[in-house]
């Protein structure tokens, strides 16, 4: 009689399926975040750089992707 231990992997398909929606929900929010920049040091552009989009959005995209990371990392795999 053999002892045959079977071998699985951590995740899932479809955890790690998740998971890189999670990443690209991260990625989108970093983006969303950058720019605002002026070339210009004398000049000072408050409503871009102190927008809805970069103040408020991209950062709850963010910690909405990490969540979804960690959601993604703890789901069980039937």
């Amino acid at each position: 009689m053999k002892n045959e231990h079977v071998k699985e992997f951590a995740f899932s398909k479809e955890n790690y399926k998740l998971f890189f929606i999670g990443l690209g929900i991260i990625l989108l929010g970093y983006i969303l975040m950058a720019g605002g920049g002026t070339d210009d040091p004398n000049q000072f552009n408050g409503e871009e750089l102190f927008s809805f989009r970069r103040i408020t959005l991209a950062p709850l995209l963010v910690v909405g992707g990490y969540a979804f990371i960690m959601y993604a990392i703890m789901k069980k795999t039937k």
